[in-house]
């Protein structure tokens, strides 16, 4: 979304923001020092995708899947496997899907990545945000962490499958697409809707899962997504005939609208757990501290005990898998200094847990503001994606059995999660769709969305060879993993 000025007594100054000073990053262990051919592969399609810049409106997603279909084309793949399609009337928004071909008809397994990545101010990094740097065991750029590590690792690894003369026992689909982040062209809502047998699957692998690194920066737990909260957002507007900034009035818009957003943020939604995130907590206070443990279990039993909510919500990790949660994102208003304002709006994002509804929460929100002058409306339906299903047994089998073998033994864990993915779409077109990556990282490290996005390099090449070896045995033949 394009940058708006913020609310403030004066909402038409503009703001200076100041250059962006240089990040300090902690050193992150493990990086290797030499890298395997298939790592230097990998490493060289990833930083040619977050060079290109993907973001909507500013950035093109059809030139990443052009320069990604070029490589499948070299490597041999045929034409009639290689897809460039999406919209006709949005010419920077094209998806790649590509079909690798496996020896037995029936349904494919589809690796899913998104291409598009969150704007990013050149004034807001320390560097070229569409650079990739390599520093103190990380790698930094937009999109590193979300979503182009998981594209690149996909592409990666079924290049070196092509290369090795591997063949699965089933098809394998990569769908590269646009729009996940936000925009008007959704690359998943479109191919379902215009081109759902090139991704008709059995089920998807996505992204949202992925391995959490205690305070000891050792594996702490590895999480498969298998439910997704809703992203919603809702629009706050007051209007009034305003006047000269003279003569104030008790009615002023900007007052009104401040008011309403106090009252959401001092608001605190229910806990609301359902099938993935009840066990969730019961199998993560088996690795957790003793008192977010007992917490943990707790809440599990009672979802109303306030105690037990209130120890979880201490920790940024957990606090918003409980409940819904809603937030102030952008503010505008206003149309001169000296005069009362006409018009305010303020955007607050949701995040609802799948087991309640838009509607629902705009009548929380409503509720809660309880004010005539404010107006509160919803940018789209109640979302239908169904009820979190349990994971495919044989992914969450090599999952567990590969986690077990890289990861000394850390337990897998289903979880729900906080952030949207277009997991949903598959599960509400009937493709079942899970979130796994074998990609670790600390709580709250990758800043993915914000400024100075990184990746740890370790985490990167674990990744790369988690999927490639977990994509080989979901897809046949059945082996043990050693």
């Amino acid at each position: 979304m394009s940058p708006r000025l913020p609310l403030a007594l004066a909402l038409s100054a503009t703001l200076s923001v100041p250059a962006a000073a240089q990040p300090i990053l902690r050193p992150a262990p493990g990086a290797p020092t030499t890298l395997t051919p298939a790592q230097q592969a990998a490493r060289a399609i990833y930083k040619e995708m977050v060079e290109i810049n993907t973001a909507d409106s500013v950035g093109s997603v059809t030139k990443a899947a052009e320069a990604v279909a070029a490589r499948f084309r070299a490597a041999g793949f045929p034409a009639s496997d290689i897809h460039l399609v999406g919209p006709a009337d949005k010419p920077a928004k094209q998806n790649l899907v590509v079909r690798y071909r496996g020896k037995a008809p029936g349904k494919a397994i589809l690796l899913l990545a998104h291409l598009d990545v969150v704007q990013a101010k050149r004034s807001d990094w320390a560097t070229d945000p569409f650079e990739m740097r390599e520093e103190s065991g990380y790698f930094l750029g937009r999109g590193v962490a979300d979503d182009k590590s998981m594209a690149a690792i996909l592409t990666a690894n079924l290049l070196r499958y092509k290369q090795e003369g591997w063949v699965p026992e089933r098809d394998l689909i990569l769908a590269l697409t646009a729009d996940e982040e936000g925009g008007n062209g959704n690359g998943v809502t479109w191919l379902i809707e215009n081109r759902k047998e090139l991704i008709d699957a059995e089920y998807a692998i996505n992204e949202g899962g992925g391995g959490t690194l205690g305070p000891d920066d050792q594996p702490l737990f590895h999480s498969i997504q298998a439910a997704e909260k809703v992203y919603n957002d809702y629009t706050l507007t007051v209007r009034n005939t305003g006047g000269h900034s003279s003569v104030p009035r008790k009615d002023n818009a900007i007052y009104s609208l401040a008011a309403a957003l106090l009252k959401i943020q001092q608001y605190t939604f229910p806990v609301e757990l359902n099938d993935v995130s009840r066990p969730f907590f019961e199998q993560t206070a088996k690795v957790e501290m003793p008192s977010l443990a007992a917490a943990m279990r707790a809440i599990a039993t009672n979802p109303g005990d306030t105690a037990a909510a209130r120890i979880i919500s201490t920790d940024p990790r957990y606090a918003s898998m409980l409940r819904t949660t809603c937030v102030a994102t952008m503010l505008e208003g206003g149309h001169a200094p000296n005069a009362l304002p006409q018009f305010v709006k303020a955007n607050v994002n949701c995040r609802i847990a799948p087991t309640s509804s838009g509607s629902q929460v705009k009548a929380i929100l409503e509720r809660i503001v309880n004010d005539t002058a404010v107006k509160i409306t919803g940018d789209r339906p109640d979302r239908k994606d169904g009820a979190p299903t349990p994971v495919h047994p044989t992914l969450l089998r090599a999952t567990t059995e590969l986690t077990n073998t890289m990861f000394k033994g850390v337990p897998v864990i289903p979880t729900m999660s906080t952030g949207a993915t277009d997991g949903y779409r598959l599960r509400a077109a009937g493709i079942p769709t899970f979130g796994v990556s074998g990609i670790f990282s600390a709580a709250g490290e990758t800043n993915a969305h914000g400024r100075d996005e990184k990746l740890r390099v370790k985490s990167f090449y674990d990744g790369l060879d988690f999927l490639y070896r977990l994509v080989k045995q979901v897809s046949g033949p059945q082996k043990p993993i050693s």
